[in-house]
């Protein structure tokens, strides 16, 4: 038989054959992934327990209960209460090089978009956390969680933004700085409604900064870093798979014929049915055995028939379902 040429669907069907593949792998690099993201629940129950503990230090149920009377019987003027997942919390145990006590404060966001580095705005880390920790769901959901990861050199660009934007929408992320409950939905509103808190005033988080001790600080922190770690160790497998991909990208777009690419799968360990690869192009067509083409070819041909023939057509048509 003549050996079948390769072309962009070919190669294009191997590599996401072969790329699959290679995401499901299981490396090193792959298990640290899923390992950080396991730890990174532990953190945030441990976190989170604590959090509650501390804004309720300075905020008292009960004190909540009486302000939200006091709403109810005064209206607007009394409203003083609302539910955060983000807070500014602060300890007074570390000195300064002169030997005076200092504050050492952050900013901490539970929520699943939350920053990573303190500040009271979301930032591209947090997008990359959420990315990462929704990776299954958003790949089912025919997005690329690895956007991040995978163009992590590059500036911005076109290709790089529909993605993110992709991820985010499907998340049900908003793009409001604002904390309000009701601007996001779906899997971001449920993982973030895990975490709200009473506090009590009408200012921005930043000017209430709530007393903890330092070894609670330092819990915080842990839970901060392990949302990093989520991170680091996702661009680390990316990075494996990348690299990976960018050579057989090099060697497909070398090869002639299929039989070399199908050689190269079988060198690595992946099997490839080379029937199932040629066997429909991008409509869904089978067109490569030559007696289906011909009868797709002469199914396009516009063929006269007499009155004489199509009443012939119609018996022969109503006898074989009688």
């Amino acid at each position: 038989m003549q050996k079948i040429r390769m072309n962009t669907e070919l190669r294009n069907k191997l590599f996401n054959k072969m790329k699959n593949v290679f995401e499901n792998e299981d490396t090193q690099e792959r298990e640290d992934f899923l390992s950080a993201r396991e730890s990174v629940d532990y953190h945030y129950d441990i976190a989170h327990k604590l959090a509650k503990q501390v804004v309720e230090r300075s905020y008292p149920p009960e004190d909540v209960s009486v302000l939200r009377t006091f709403k109810k019987k005064y209206g607007s003027p009394c409203d003083v209460v609302a539910k955060d997942k983000c807070f500014y919390f602060a300890h007074s145990e570390d000195k300064d090089e002169d030997g005076d006590i200092k504050e050492t404060k952050s900013h901490f966001d539970f929520g699943l978009f939350g920053n990573l580095n303190g500040s009271e705005y979301s930032d591209e880390d947090g997008k990359k956390f959420a990315f990462a920790y929704y990776r299954e769901d958003l790949k089912a959901m025919d997005c690329n969680p690895d956007i991040y990861a995978q163009q992590n050199e590059n500036k911005d660009n076109p290709h790089k933004t529909k993605h993110i934007d992709e991820c985010s929408k499907a998340l049900g992320h908003s793009r409001s700085h604002s904390y309000s409950n009701g601007d996001h939905n779906g899997m971001t509103k449920t993982f973030d409604d895990q975490y709200y808190l009473d506090v009590i005033g009408t200012s921005y988080c930043r000017s209430r900064a709530i007393a903890c001790t330092k070894d609670e600080y330092e819990t915080f922190n842990d839970w901060r870093i392990a949302k990093g770690n989520v991170v680091s160790k996702h661009q680390t497998w990316i990075d494996t798979i990348q690299k990976q991909c960018d050579q057989l990208k090099i060697g497909l777009k070398a090869y002639r014929y299929l039989s070399e690419g199908i050689e190269l799968a079988t060198e690595l360990g992946i099997q490839v049915d080379e029937a199932e690869l040629i066997r429909t192009n991008s409509t869904g067509l089978t067109i490569y055995n030559p007696s289906n083409l011909a009868s797709m070819i002469k199914g396009m041909k516009n063929k006269h028939q007499s009155r004489e023939a199509k009443i012939l057509a119609r018996k022969k048509y109503e006898e074989s379902i009688n």
